[in-house]
């Protein structure tokens, strides 16, 4: 079934933080996402004016290229919107955030990214995830240096290489044109919503027969559930031969959808724009989201506890290799243990035996040893009791073994006696 062209923008607080950074916009052909980070002071206003500053080219392109161009330059003049307002407002120094948008051209779509907010694509039931994370872990993973389990539950996950704000004036931001098809469903969400919900759910809430709104709905209700530590926002944007009427009118949620707020009690700076540089980490009333490098050192760092993590993963697998092994001596323990409550009859080179253990050795090593060597001769009996003496007849017990040889003497016995 092929979905209307419908579209719904939500975004939530979350369950920890005291204000909204993030940013969402639904408009008629484009939609965004914005994460904004910096604290209290910062994140709320660098999500909003980026995302002010990018909708301006919600526009009916001739062609993808036009699109995909125009958000390069959108999303640039952004970046150097928010450094001016810095040196304009030093209180908001270190504010910055990321940035996801799509701009919907005939049966195409331009797309830009910068950050950890996240784009995917459902199509046909199946979920892919079309951006990248510009994180100092998804780096790691990249290079095999950790698998993505770890990368879930890293210490730096949250550390992001590339982002909008005062840090660099020529940001690399990542753009593409594909081709979409009536009835793919698109996703734009904030690390709040993957952060905390899987891809599994994510897939299946998106797969549901129902509006834009309500799954978007249902997706924060999931990230909720999850504790919701930050923002969330979500992005939802349907491709059908007609956009619903719902999705006529553009919808912006999160810090954007209210009037920017400065502090004015810190003198404005006049003059040219400073050379932009580093800011150390960013506070927030409730906790850590996003921090930047504090110095030329922080990337060793994190690479000598990258080394570090690498080191315990090894001490892991030691200590694992260690537990292997005795559980395969404790295995070999209790499995020759048990051969030993077992016995047979057979024969050494000229008498009968009752050996305890079983009739196979392992390499070099035998599993059986002499219990009793009876004295019945192997020349006195029967031909059909040696050909069973020699193959061995085994013997669930000692007891068992014993009734045998107490049978092949009785035997023996009668033939003397005749």
């Amino acid at each position: 079934m092929t979905k209307a062209g419908d579209s719904a923008a939500i975004s939530h607080v979350g369950k920890v933080r005291s204000n909204n950074q993030d940013s969402g916009y639904a408009g008629t052909h484009l939609f965004v996402v914005a994460d904004g980070m910096g604290g209290h002071a910062g994140g709320d206003v660098a999500s909003a004016i980026a995302l002010k500053r990018i909708m301006q080219a919600d526009s009916d392109f001739t062609s993808a290229q036009d699109a995909e161009a125009a958000l390069q330059t959108a999303i640039s003049a952004a970046n150097s919107e928010l450094a001016e307002v810095v040196f304009e407002h030093p209180e908001l120094g270190g504010m910055g955030t990321t940035v996801d948008a799509i701009v919907a051209v005939g049966d195409e779509v331009a797309i830009a990214h910068i950050g950890d907010s996240r784009i995917y694509l459902l199509r046909d039931g199946e979920l892919s995830q079309i951006t990248t994370d510009h994180t100092f872990v998804q780096r790691l993973v990249d290079s095999g240096r950790i698998t993505e389990e770890e990368a879930m539950v890293h210490p730096r996950r949250s550390v992001l290489m590339r982002v909008l704000g005062d840090v660099d004036s020529n940001p690399e931001i990542d753009t593409m044109v594909m081709r979409t098809h009536p009835g793919d469903r698109w996703l734009l969400c904030s690390d709040g919503l993957s952060g905390v919900v899987d891809k599994d759910a994510i897939q299946g809430t998106l797969a549901l027969e129902l509006p834009a709104r309500q799954v978007g709905e249902r997706l924060i209700r999931k990230a909720l559930d999850g504790g919701a530590p930050d923002n969330v926002t979500v992005v939802i944007f349907d491709v059908g031969a007609e956009r619903s009427p719902s999705a006529q009118t553009p919808v912006i949620v999160g810090s954007a959808s209210r009037p920017l707020a400065f502090q004015n009690d810190v003198p404005k700076r006049t003059g040219l724009l400073p050379s932009l540089r580093l800011h150390s980490g960013r506070g927030t009333s409730s906790g850590p989201s996003h921090f930047e490098p504090a110095s030329d050192d922080y990337l060793d760092e994190l690479i000598e506890e990258d080394a570090r993590r690498a080191k315990r993963r090894r001490l892991t697998w030691l200590v694992g290799s260690i537990a292997l092994v005795l559980a395969i001596a404790l295995a070999l323990l209790l499995g020759y243990t048990w051969t030993q409550t077992r016995y047979f009859v057979g024969a050494d080179e000229d008498t009968v035996v009752i050996f305890q253990g079983i009739q196979q050795d392992v390499g070099p090593f035998s599993l059986s040893t002499e219990h009793n060597d009876t004295g019945i001769p192997i020349s006195m009996l029967s031909t059909y009791d040696r050909q069973q003496v020699e193959q061995t007849i085994s013997a669930s017990s000692l007891e068992e073994a014993e009734e045998i040889v107490s049978r092949l003497r009785t035997t023996t016995s009668k033939d003397d006696e005749e």
